[in-house]
């Protein structure tokens, strides 16, 4: 099974989170039950994400779409 908190090790070593990985993200958030370690890990990698630390992907597909519908 996939633990929050190694999704969150990954994108903050790598400063990127896949589009992947956030939709593992959201659906072991939404279904499992996990301990205060993941909760902490996941606050960590949103902190990254909101500070420009840690890239979405689902972030710069959006802009490259609203990039293409204005040009």
């Amino acid at each position: 099974m996939v633990l929050i908190r190694d999704l969150a090790q990954q994108a903050l070593s790598l400063g990127y989170l896949t589009l992947e990985s956030e939709n593992q993200l959201r659906q072991i958030l939404t279904t499992t039950k996990y301990d205060l370690e993941d909760l902490n890990a996941f606050m960590t990698l949103q902190l990254a994400a909101m500070s420009g630390l840690v890239k979405q992907e689902s972030r710069q597909l959006r802009e490259l779409e609203i990039l293409g519908e204005t040009s």
